[in-house]
């Protein structure tokens, strides 16, 4: 369902979602009533009904409190202070109550911030509160009595005194300390947190505006609502605490706090490539964690509209940030009672972590920092432009995060080729029980979501030991490229076993993925199987995973190496289906070998040139001839024109040469 009291659409100004400013503000305060309805007698804390998460009650309050309070601070500072629901009246008398005997067990009192390990969700939730304070300063904190600014700014210190998780959390100290010293409350502590949190982000930034969340190599939704989203917003802040938000963004740039690091100009490069992460019906990319948070993956396109910093046009920046909006309200994301679910579309206990509580999604909250643009801002008076996703089909190769994008205007799908985010930090073992299907598998897409863990996995290559299916854990990129209408992305992994089974020695998988138009031809030099029994090796590559719900046709055709093909059966489903259908390959493994399959995700009826395929151990397909192959190398023959394709391995080498060169 959509909420109740959204204006009516506005289609010529906004010709794709036909959603404006006012519609962002409604959906706003809708979320607000519904949430507060299950506030504490004082507005501490918002205990939303639903499972607890791993933190406790007390502390999925405290984040129904702050995730909901950032919301009303966007909406109420957009509008310059206008509040005619009176939410920061709530905000602050809840501030009060639950700052008044911090860790006491009454019914109010806000938990204390503790290390990660020992209770430090809300260390999380602390950034809210100081953002939304920040925001909000001259209609709330600079009212509130001396004796409740004290004690808030007691509590919120605890988030400098203790241990962040080792990723995007030092921006959560960093945030606390950029408000603190923005109401004249900075010191030495304040100073070292932002010091800090800044020198991890220069070791953590890859390139092309990608961070990684943490040491490691996991590139997903984080880099724009928290990696992002932190920084740039209180540079701006700080460059501008007073400044009216309707001058045109590009009269005042946004500099860093000690104007050397160029955030704005790494969110412009981020947002260079992420705006073709959103398909034409809205939706945002499925890959990557807390994907509860829903259309807060929109997040960092507003705020690259509000300050300035983004390659995109104001009418494209709204129909990305609109349609994902649209998108999730359209899909049951807002139950009967007028909550976020925990889950994509509707519920879904797949999509979740073990941190996930009732009040997780309302960091959806996030997306509503395109309403600090006032309605005079270009953001709202532009006419809606097509998104990046639904102009001509494009191929564009990130070798920062070892990513490829791939979209196709006839169906409005993008698809995200992985080659690089593992989401494995640098000191944990490849253990397979921790294998993760939001981070390990090939491909990911705005249509389709990966299969649940024990289901047969989508997008996946496996080499089957013993009857044991490996997984896919540590991913190592090798590089990227691009031409005219192609690209390409490769990787290589030890593959490793679930159930306690013994690695196996040298087993080694080097992949690479090579695109164009709709097609992916999925190629793997597998080495290191052993052969003979025991034990018998096979190697499995499955395709992509649909269901019933939506007419989406998935292709998997053998062209190399492959000896036979069925489909294989998820009952779990995926976030998209409840119930869903995996094409699969199979063969013999054993050396050293290459495999090569062409793949292919369509919402047309018959994608042209994947039907027809060959049947178990014939070379070709429709689309692709393969000219020549060996164990480390194959060239093919696309049908489309009579180009050729030639990859690779050991050294890695990926060609395209036009039908003239071929």
């Amino acid at each position: 369902m959509t909420l109740p009291g959204l204006p009516r659409e506005d289609r010529e100004s906004s010709p794709f979602t036909g959603y404006g400013r006012a519609h962002w503000e409604a959906v706003a305060d809708g979320l607000l009533r519904a949430a507060w309805r299950w506030a504490t007698p004082r507005g501490a804390l918002l205990d939303l009904p639903g499972t607890p998460s791993a933190s406790g009650v007390r502390s999925d309050g405290l984040e129904g409190y702050a995730r909901t309070f950032l919301a009303a601070a966007f909406r109420v500072s957009g509008a310059g202070g206008a509040d005619p629901y009176g939410w920061l009246e709530r905000y602050a008398d809840g501030l009060a109550a639950g700052t008044w005997t911090p860790g006491r067990d009454d019914a109010e009192s806000w938990p204390v911030i503790r290390d990660v390990h020992a209770g430090g969700q809300p260390m999380v939730e602390s950034a809210s509160v100081a953002l939304g304070l920040r925001l909000t300063r001259p209609w709330l904190w600079d009212r509130l009595d001396s004796a409740v600014r004290d004690r808030t700014e007691e509590w919120l210190r605890g988030a400098l005194r203790h241990l962040p998780s080792p990723n995007n959390w030092y921006l959560f100290p960093y945030t606390v300390a950029g408000f603190l010293e923005s109401v004249g409350r900075g010191d030495a502590e304040t100073a070292r947190a932002r010091s800090r949190a800044l020198d991890l982000m220069e070791g953590w930034y890859a390139g092309q505006g990608w961070y990684a969340d943490g040491d490691g190599r996991a590139f997903d939704h984080y880099n724009g609502w928290a990696l992002h989203l932190y920084p740039v917003l209180d540079a701006h802040l700080d460059a501008h605490p007073d400044a009216p938000l309707d001058r045109h963004p590009d009269t005042h740039p946004d500099a860093s706090p000690d104007g050397k690091a160029p955030y704005g100009d790494r969110l412009r490069a981020h947002l260079d490539g992420f705006s073709l992460l959103f398909g034409a019906d809205g939706a945002p990319i499925h890959f990557g964690r807390s994907l509860t948070y829903r259309f807060a993956a929109a997040s960092a396109v507003g705020l690259g509209a509000v300050t300035g910093h983004t390659p995109l046009a104001p009418g494209t920046s709204r129909r990305l940030i609109s349609g994902s909006l649209r998108y999730f309200l359209d899909r049951g994301a807002v139950g009967a009672d007028g909550l976020l679910s925990l889950g994509w579309h509707g519920p879904h206990g797949a999509t979740l972590q073990r941190y996930s509580g009732p009040a997780s999604p309302y960091w959806a909250a996030k997306a509503f920092v395109c309403l600090l643009a006032p309605a005079t801002h270009p953001l709202w008076t532009a006419t809606e432009e097509r998104a990046p996703s639904e102009g001509p089909d494009r191929v564009l190769a990130l070798p920062a995060p070892g990513l490829l994008i791939q979209t196709t205007r006839a169906d409005g799908i993008v698809r995200l080729h992985n080659h690089g985010s593992d989401h494995v930090g640098p000191d944990q073992p490849e253990a397979a029980r921790d294998e993760d299907p939001l981070y390990s598998r090939q491909a990911y897409s705005t249509r389709s979501g990966p299969t649940a863990s024990a289901n047969t996995p989508d997008n996946h290559l496996a080499v089957v030991v013993g009857g044991v299916r490996s997984v896919r854990r540590r991913i190592h990129p090798l590089g990227t490229g691009q031409g005219d209408g192609w690209g390409w992305a490769a990787s290589w992994h030890r593959p490793v076993f679930p159930g306690g089974a013994p690695s196996v020695p040298g087993l080694r998988v080097e992949s690479v993925t090579f695109v164009r138009g709709p097609h992916e031809l999925r190629v793997h030099r597998v080495s290191g199987a052993p052969s003979g029994a025991p034990p018998e090796a096979r190697v499995e590559q499955t395709g992509w995973a649909t269901g019933p719900e939506e007419p989406l046709r998935s292709e998997l055709h053998p062209v190399h190496g492959w000896e036979t093909r069925d489909e294989a059966r998820a009952p779990a489903g995926t976030a998209f289906t409840r119930w869903a259908s995996v094409p699969r390959l199979t063969a013999g493994a054993g050396g050293t070998r290459l495999y090569a399959a062409l793949a292919a995700l369509s919402g047309e009826p018959d994608p042209a040139g994947t039907s027809g395929a060959g049947t178990s151990g014939v070379s070709t397909s429709g689309a692709v001839t393969v000219v020549t192959a060996d164990q480390g190398s194959i060239e093919v023959r696309w049908a489309q024109d009579g180009s050729l394709t030639r990859i690779a391995f050991q050294p890695l080498r990926v060609e395209h040469l036009p039908p003239a060169a071929g």
